[in-house]
């Protein structure tokens, strides 16, 4: 249980910096858009769906794989806290069509990106060789 709780910080760390350096630099929000977060939230679903894949496919792949990428990693990297209080932000501050831009593109955006993630797996690429 300990190196399990190793391995989810450690991936978690790492995933807060890598967000943390794609926040640095996207630095200047354009219009108020929340852009960094955005590409944050998109990436991370491509990125768990891609995981997600590899791990139903591979299913003989250890547990700390999972614990460390999936858990860890995409638990750090990926903002939806932070895209929440954005999203009251730009609600508070009136901005309807902002606000409506963000959260639809987000869901909608993200669920399509896990989907390409992890269809993408299931594609069989020796065949293109």
């Amino acid at each position: 249980m300990v190196k399990d709780i190793i391995l989810v910080g450690l991936g978690s760390g790492l995933g807060g910096i890598c967000r943390y350096l794609i926040s640095l630099f996207m630095f200047h929000a354009r219009n108020g858009f929340p852009w960094a977060t955005l590409a944050v939230n998109v990436v991370g679903c491509l990125l768990i769906g891609i995981l997600w894949g590899v791990t139903s496919r591979f299913q003989n792949l250890s547990s700390a794989f999972t614990l460390f990428l999936m858990v860890g990693f995409c638990g750090g990297f990926t903002t939806f806290s932070t895209f929440t209080k954005e999203a009251l932000i730009l609600l508070q501050a009136n901005n309807y069509v902002l606000f409506s831009l963000y959260v639809v593109g987000s869901v909608v955006l993200g669920i399509i990106a896990v989907s390409l993630g992890y269809y993408a797996t299931k594609f069989d690429f020796s065949s293109c060789f």
